[in-house]
Formats: structure tokens, C-alpha cells, sequence
């Protein structure tokens, strides 16, 4: 790696794929590779935090999900459940802000309470931002950032020629939050499976052939090393983004 602070990603949203695969190919309940992936959930948000990082977003449950069996889909949220609350005071001594996105109204009362306690426990914390997409569809969230410009306009509110794209932008779940500059996906699939469409438009993809068990910091380091040697165009010729003409 270059340098600890050279060109390091402000923001690295992931999607933690293969916990049922991990288990299933250890002959283990695929539930033991959801309890597994919390853990290294731990280590890979610590690892990002040294490297620097000011804002991690996890793809923690997805609309889609809701489809699974629902002994998965309970054992997934008591998982959750139980990770904020015994997280909630180390992140809060780190410095990492905590927030969820998503239509957390379709979650159970009392995941939705760990949510809002871990969000008031963390909200001085300025060294990381860590978001959690649950109950999260990224053509849901468009939806409701639409419905959100569509309620002032009938107001009288908002005039239709006055929306830009920074006006839907500026309704996203998370609009505070700059977008992703790089996408680790584990599992070795290479799709973004509906997550921050809107926000991943020039973000820099790096796929991981390690199912998210066998995630670590190491494989962290490594997708960001390999940032760190791409060159970020944005649309423009490599001469444009370098400042040259």
C-alpha cells in the first residue's frame, strides 16, 4: 500500500455475500454462516477505521431477502439484534456513527429500538460513519425519494422544473453521505444486486472470490491497495482527471 492516508477511499460500501454458501460447504446450518459473518463484520469495520476510512455502508438485508424461509430470515434479525446491542458502547469509543437505511418500518419493534439505541449511543461520533442497509431496495429507495418530491410539488411546494438530479440526490436515504468511491462484493458474483444504484454510478468495483466468513482485514487492505492503483475518470480522459488538458 502506498501510504496510511495516500488515496485511501472516503467511502466503501459492501456487500457481505456467501454466508449460507460458507456453511452449507462445511455441512454446517446456513444460519452458523450468518452468526459467522457478524463476527467478521467486527473485524473489517475495525480494519477499515485504521485505514482511515470516514464512511462504510454494509448491505445487511436486503428487500429480496424478505423472500428467504423465515427461520433464516428470524435468525438473520435476532443476529442483527444482538450485534447492535453488544457493539453499540465499542463503537461509540471508537468514534464510529451508526445509522440505518431502509424501510425499517417492515422490521420487528424491538430490532427497530436496538436500531434507534445504537443511533443515539454513537451520534457524537466524527472518525467514521457506519451505515447499515436493512429492509433496503435500491429501486425502493428512488421510489420514496420520488414520492417525497411528488408530495411538494401537490403542495405547491416544489416546481417540477426546479428538480435536478442534486434535488433527487438530496432526498436519498442517506444524502449526507458522499457517494461510495469503491464496492467490495465477496462471494465472487459480480452484480450489485439492487444496492445504491443511485450512489454507485462511477464507484470503483473490486469482487472477492472469499466467501464474506473468510473476509478478513488482510482482504481489506488488498481491495484497497488496488484502489489506490486506479485511475478515477468520472467520464473524462485520463488527461482530464489528471488536471491536464
Amino acid at each position: 500500500m502506498s501510504g496510511p492516508e495516500e488515496n485511501i477511499p472516503r467511502h466503501i460500501a459492501i456487500i457481505p455475500d456467501g454466508n449460507g454458501r460458507w456453511a452449507e460447504s462445511r455441512g454446517l446450518p446456513r444460519n452458523e454462516g450468518h452468526r459467522r459473518g457478524t463476527e467478521v463484520m467486527r473485524d473489517v469495520i475495525e480494519a477499515a477505521l485504521e485505514l482511515g476510512v470516514s464512511s462504510v455502508t454494509v448491505y445487511a438485508f436486503s428487500m429480496e431477502n424478505w423472500g428467504r424461509p423465515s427461520d433464516e430470515v428470524d435468525a438473520i434479525m435476532s443476529l442483527l439484534r444482538r450485534y447492535l446491542r453488544r457493539e453499540r458502547d465499542e463503537l461509540a469509543a471508537k468514534g464510529i456513527r451508526v445509522r440505518a437505511i431502509g424501510r425499517l418500518d417492515m422490521l420487528d419493534a424491538d430490532l427497530v429500538e436496538a436500531i434507534r439505541e445504537v443511533e443515539r449511543s454513537t451520534e457524537q461520533g466524527s472518525d467514521m460513519r457506519l451505515t447499515f442497509a436493512l429492509s433496503y431496495g435500491g429501486r425502493t429507495e428512488i421510489v420514496d425519494a420520488v414520492r417525497s418530491l411528488a408530495r411538494d410539488v401537490a403542495s405547491g411546494h416544489l416546481e417540477p422544473d426546479a428538480i435536478e438530479e442534486k434535488t433527487l440526490g438530496a432526498r436519498m436515504y442517506a444524502p449526507d453521505v458522499p457517494d461510495p468511491d469503491l464496492l467490495i462484493r465477496t462471494g465472487g458474483e459480480h452484480r450489485i444486486s439492487n444496492f445504491l444504484p443511485w450512489q454507485l454510478v462511477y464507484t470503483e468495483l473490486w469482487i472477492s472470490e472469499a466467501l464474506w466468513p473468510d473476509f478478513g482485514p488482510d482482504e481489506l487492505r488488498e481491495a484497497v491497495r488496488l484502489y489506490q492503483q486506479r485511475e478515477r475518470r468520472f467520464g473524462r480522459t485520463g488527461a482530464q482527471a489528471r488536471g491536464g488538458s
